[in-house]
């Protein structure tokens, strides 16, 4: 149980079984609180109404109560969230949802408890119902060009034009939308890149905000999570490969050295920075003074392969070597603590969740990086291998974790967004291992969706790149050690969606020196030196 629960009056309990057949056997509904360490109205739910004496002996006596961990527990997180942290979640004792929302004061707690109460006492179980999500299978279907043209069509129509960035309310950064946009709309990208680092980097610590409350970047929010983080830093990385504007290598080391103080554990990156914006809204003279906001340390897995990832990306561009060796130290600490014989667990505990999809599709996407632009694989193959053997149906799609538990973890979910992760790695794989089986895999979980494609806007831009990369994978095949003079070129000349294989660590065999480029399994051209690699890139 987190710190922040000792704060309050409420007696809870753990996840598990134990507690839903206690609310079984006591004929009450459960109360599940979702809280993050990040979120500050968490701490403030915490602090001003399950602390108050009233409120939690109601909960005391109606209610089974359960507080969940979302960060540490992403399979429960998916289920139940209400839209935002704190999710407070009314279930029955079976799991299936009664109602829900996010932050409550004590006056809207009141109101919903007589609501569930009332609702309860009337119906009982039959008042539950599934989440959507749950309830269907993936709208299946062919994987076609049109699935790439469908998404430049919603960058075309959501871009905002004044104030850069899609939409026009809530700003996101939404960097995998940058890097698809970097080769089919740059304009937008590179204009969204300018808000992001101009409004979302934290220009005193380092480290970019989580997304702004209002359609010209203002009123930022201040948590700062390793993944997104990470995420950002790659696309600025990417930006500068594409145009060489100083300012985004500039934002994107500024990333690096957050991730690489701020929230480093010595062994490996830690998980988030608080957000309080108190603390963030103080002037550079006034924070010195002033108490940061905490940072969770917890080493989460895909938390950690995302940020190997971003730091080689980085070091690929600009051959910053701080930034390789904070990634092969986080991948040591990575492999050697969390992956056995291929399962990740997400955190170094004994009752951390092992297996989640998340989890295998960001350790493998920092594993397959480390491939490719070290020479490095680790364990990438014996990632890959347990995924397809555990979390994939015969269909092709994956399930976001073994199924089982209590709750509605019982219930098989099919998220979208991890399997285009977990999809573009196996991409990745492919090209490195030569082995059509990784990029069958990488197809077989890009059609499970592509009966919705027409309907995706483009915060699920990534979904497109994949789909793209499937018809069109481009290989460079190296036959040099990694770090060599044609194997950095390659790096910095090959489209950012291509796959750099330094051949020493792969299973094809190349003369020595010679770089051949293959698309689609069919060799194009070899080169022998950086400046007929880039002759034969850009013909």
């Amino acid at each position: 149980m987190d710190d922040s629960a000792d704060e309050t009056h409420v007696e809870w309990r753990e996840w598990g079984e134990d507690a839903f057949e206690a609310a079984g056997d006591a004929g009450k509904p459960v109360l599940l609180a979702l809280v993050t360490e990040w979120s500050e109205e968490c701490h403030n739910m915490d602090r001003a109404t399950y602390a108050e004496p009233r409120i939690a002996a109601n909960i005391n006596d109606g209610f089974v109560p359960i507080r969940v961990d979302a960060d540490r527990n992403p399979h429960i997180r998916e289920r139940y969230n209400m839209g935002g942290f704190p999710s407070t979640v009314f279930c029955t004792p079976e799991g299936t949802i009664l109602t829900g929302a996010t932050v409550l004061g004590i006056d809207g707690f009141r109101e919903i408890l007589d609501s569930v109460r009332h609702t309860w006492d009337q119906r009982g179980e039959d008042a539950g119902s599934l989440p959507r999500a749950l309830q269907e299978d993936p709208p299946a279907g062919e994987v076609t060009a049109r699935i790439e043209e469908h998404m430049v069509e919603q960058l075309l129509a959501t871009f905002d034009d004044e104030f850069g960035g899609w939409g026009t309310d809530v700003k996101f950064p939404l960097p995998r939308t940058v890097e698809f946009a970097l080769v089919r709309a740059r304009d937008q990208a590179t204009r969204t890149l300018d808000a992001i680092q101009t409004h979302l980097l934290d220009t005193y610590d380092g480290g970019f905000y989580r997304f702004s409350r209002n359609r010209n970047w203002g009123a930022a929010r201040c948590e700062k999570l390793t993944d997104e983080n990470a995420a950002v830093v790659r696309a600025l990385a990417h930006g500068y490969r594409y145009t060489g504007e100083q300012s985004y290598r500039e934002s994107a080391e500024r990333g690096v050295e957050f991730l690489t103080t701020t929230l480093w554990t010595g062994d490996a990156f830690g998980a988030s920075q608080g957000g309080d914006e108190e603390y963030f809204r103080l002037e550079p003279s006034e924070r010195a003074d002033a108490e940061a906001p905490a940072v969770d340390e917890t080493v989460f897995a895909g938390h950690n392969g995302l940020a190997i990832d971003a730091l080689l990306r980085y070091h690929a561009y600009t051959d910053d070597e701080t930034a390789s060796q904070y990634a092969r130290q986080a991948r040591e600490t990575l492999t050697e603590t969390l992956v056995d014989d291929g399962r990740v667990q997400r955190y170094a505990d004994a009752d951390a969740p092992r297996g989640l999809l998340v989890d295998q599709a960001r350790t493998l996407r920092g594993l397959t990086t480390s491939w490719s632009v070290l020479g490095e694989p680790g364990p990438a193959v014996d990632v890959a291998e347990w995924t397809l053997s555990h979390l994939r149906d015969d269909d092709g799609s994956f399930r976001d974790a073994p199924t089982g538990g209590a709750g509605l973890l019982s219930e098989p979910l099919y998220p979208l967004d991890t399997t285009v992760e977990l999809a573009d790695s196996l991409l990745d794989l492919a090209g490195l291992t030569g082995d059509r089986r990784y990029s069958e895999a990488a197809h077989d979980a890009v059609a499970a969706f592509a009966g919705a494609g027409e309907r995706m806007g483009v915060e699920v831009a990534h979904y497109a790149t994949v789909a793209s990369r499937l018809g069109d994978l481009q290989v460079i095949a190296v036959g040099t050690d990694a770090g060599s003079d044609l194997h950095r070129a390659a790096l910095r000349l090959a489209d950012h969606e291509a796959v750099v294989a330094p051949t020493a660590t792969g299973s094809r065999t190349l003369p020595e020196n010679e770089a051949r480029l293959v698309v689609d399994g069919e060799k194009q051209g070899t080169a022998a030196t950086p400046e007929a690699l880039e002759d034969l890139l850009t013909t």
